[in-house]
């Protein structure tokens, strides 16, 4: 797996997952072999567009999608959806998006309950989807499976039944969430850490030990904090649609161990990404403690 992937996120409107396929394309153009999107993301037809359009050998390329969260008990039905959407014959890395099951409802991919919060279904352990997930690989159009939002917790829960231990789970990592305990549980299962939301958003960019480091190793805080991240051996998903961004998240420099140290010494535990869907102290449907977090 290439340890840096572009991130095929489009944004909430149909015009903007539509209009993905045009700056995917040129990440593609720039050098980008490992393309991350999802079924909730809406934007696997763009990704399936820009790969063909760029005229790269598929065996050239890594991409990575996810089941949908309401996906638990049409795992297989979702999977070749996903293929559809994607115009491919099989996807490099499949993931279970997050451990909590949404509640399937027809039309509508996040029902929610009278009081607001997202409707789960009870009956579904993440080891029940898991299952699922496990048997696409008997059918040859998937080389690997993965999790992603998962905790030591979780994956514990996990492990009690897996036949397959995942490949990689990828997780919120930035400066402000070092989660080194995780990172050390996957790393002694055997198990790649891939960080989306990697640099934080410019709350962390412009925090002031960033921008100090960044001035004095002569690089940009964004590569700073991606050159963080691969000197602690975690993989990456820079999301930009600016082509110059672009070129900048495939040039990152060594980062020195003091450096990475006063990095880790910034961790908040502030989930940046994650912390603006909660809602009345739920997660899709789940509570932190829940989540292992």
């Amino acid at each position: 797996m290439p340890i840096i992937a572009i991130g095929g996120f489009g944004g909430p409107t149909a015009e903007g997952r539509f209009a993905a396929r045009d700056w995917l394309l040129t990440a593609l153009k720039l050098g980008y072999r490992h393309v991350d999107t999802a079924a909730n993301y809406y934007t696997e037809e763009s990704v399936g567009a820009a790969i063909r359009n760029s005229g790269i050998a598929r065996s050239e390329l890594f991409v990575t999608t996810k089941l949908p969260m309401n996906g638990h008990g049409r795992v297989k039905y979702c999977f070749e959806h996903s293929l559809k959407e994607l115009g491919l014959d099989y996807i490099d890395l499949y993931l279970m998006h997050y451990p909590v099951p949404v509640a399937f409802e027809e039309g509508n991919d996040f029902p929610i309950n009278p009081d607001g919060t997202t409707r789960i279904d009870k009956n579904v352990t993440l080891n029940d989807i898991w299952a699922d997930m496990e048997a696409l690989l008997e059918r040859g159009k998937v080389k690997a499976l993965g999790v992603s939002n998962f905790s030591p917790k979780t994956l514990d829960q996990l492990l009690k039944t897996a036949k397959v231990i995942p490949a990689v789970n990828q997780v919120e990592l930035h400066p402000y969430l070092v989660q080194e305990n995780l990172r050390q549980y996957c790393k002694d299962k055997g198990i790649v850490v891939s960080a989306y939301t990697p640099s934080g958003r410019d709350i962390v960019r412009n925090d002031p030990k960033i921008v100090e480091l960044a001035a004095k190793n002569k690089i940009t805080p964004n590569q700073l904090i991606l050159g963080w991240h691969l000197a602690r051996d975690v993989a990456i998903i820079p999301g930009s649609k600016d082509a110059e961004r672009q070129k900048e998240n495939l040039k990152i420099p060594v980062i020195a161990d003091e450096d990475v140290k006063q990095i880790n010494a910034l961790d908040r535990n502030d989930r940046i990404m994650n912390k603006y869907r909660v809602i009345k102290g739920t997660l899709w449907g789940w509570t932190y403690e829940q989540y292992g977090w």
